[in-house]
């Protein structure tokens, strides 16, 4: 993979306390760009940034921590506002912050099923929140780290919070093919991309054994670079273009979605 420069580009990652997100922040650090780290907490952003410092042995004027926790959609939107004071001009968002659905049942304060408020609706409010920045300048850009699983997902339009029906593998996928979707919204330059089958968190999902976190992330990595021409609403498998699943160019089921999202997400968007 050739290196690019991305000296004057700022970029804000979710979820990049570990795995494919810490990996993603470290190689756009790497190539010059300013990033923004998001975690979970105070905290899991400050030691990430140390230790890309400490590890990485990248600069920390480069280097900007961020906190919300995505199963409360008031601290996305906190975190939102922050962002867009000190950065009004941001080049690339990177929604990566993924939860594995639990074996249980679980709504978030907010009402919500914990995969879908996670995965997703936190992304469409913080994007929906960052597009004054986005779209500052052109050439603004949103990368979705999706999944192929979302392939065998529905979304359950009249249940989506899966109140009757719950299984967490559909649970996640419904997430994932939710964020799909959401590329293809005429809003902000979006594409999504399944990263590969990785050793993170998220592995148990998938398989047994996966590829370095650091290779997922290149593929991400590719999708920020201004250079990398892309398509509003494109799907990638790792480095090629792909067809996403059928429900994800409709546009019926983009509007139906940005529908039920501001629903969902009404009393903070």
């Amino acid at each position: 993979m050739s290196t690019f420069d991305l000296s004057s580009r700022t970029v804000l990652v979710t979820g990049a306390t570990s795995g494919i997100g810490y990996e993603a922040a470290r190689q756009l650090a790497e190539r010059g760009a300013t990033v923004l780290v998001h975690g979970r907490t105070a905290e899991d952003a400050l030691s990430a940034t140390d230790k890309l410092v400490a590890v990485a042995g990248i600069d920390a004027a480069q280097l900007c921590g961020f906190s919300a926790d995505f199963t409360r959609l008031e601290e996305v939107e906190t975190m939102a506002r922050r962002v867009v004071v000190e950065h009004p001009h941001l080049d690339v968002l990177v929604n990566n912050a993924a939860t594995a659905a639990p074996e249980r049942h679980t709504l978030t304060a907010d009402g919500n099923e914990i995969a879908l408020q996670v995965n997703f609706l936190a992304h469409y409010l913080l994007t929906c929140l960052l597009e004054p920045a986005l779209t500052s300048e052109p050439g603004g850009r949103v990368v979705n780290v999706s999944s192929s699983l979302h392939r065998t997902a529905s979304i359950q339009w009249s249940d989506p919070q899966r109140t009757r029906r719950y299984s967490r593998l559909a649970a996640y996928a419904q997430s994932q093919l939710a964020l799909t979707v959401f590329a293809a919204d005429p809003r902000v330059t979006a594409v999504s991309v399944h990263p590969g089958v990785c050793e993170t968190e998220l592995l148990p999902l998938y398989a047994n054994s996966g590829e370095p976190a650091a290779e997922g992330a290149a593929h991400v990595v590719r999708l920020c670079d201004p250079a990398t021409e892309i398509v509003n609403g494109a799907y990638y498998d790792r480095d090629q273009r792909m067809e996403p699943a059928p429900a994800a160019t409709d546009d019926r089921t983009v509007k139906r979605l940005t529908k039920l999202a501001d629903q969902l997400v009404g009393q903070h968007a």
